[in-house]
């Protein structure tokens, strides 16, 4: 079993910047990609950003140049920082592992969620 908790995420006006962390913790031999991921109301979840192991990223083209995902693998954590927020920036964002177990299975585990909230 792998848990993801998540944290930083809040109420911010536009403009403004917002850092989000996934801690992952359990049966975790290697992270291979992470990603974030939002759902804003009335929409599907959609991609944010996605990390490999080896720090190759992808964005989706609405925060280039404004979000940066990171990890720190000794951590076991993946950060996205979210700058020149927008309020359609607005969603719950989900954080999405890749883990590989000491049994080596790997399986794709989802956080909670966590709320931002961008205000005009």
């Amino acid at each position: 079993q792998v848990q993801l908790v998540e944290s930083g995420g809040g109420l911010v006006q536009a403009g403004g910047s917002l850092r989000l962390s996934c801690v992952a913790s359990g049966s975790i031999f290697s992270i291979n990609a992470a990603g974030w991921y939002r759902q804003s109301p009335g929409k599907e979840r959609e991609l944010v950003a996605r990390i490999s192991r080896g720090g190759s990223t992808n964005y989706a083209d609405s925060v280039t140049g404004r979000f940066t995902i990171s990890r720190d693998n000794a951590k076991n954590t993946v950060y996205l920082q979210m700058n020149s927020l927008k309020p359609e920036d607005t969603g719950v964002y989900f954080c999405n592992v890749e883990v590989t177990s000491y049994s080596r299975l790997t399986y794709s585990w989802w956080g909670q969620g966590t709320q931002v909230t961008v205000s005009s």
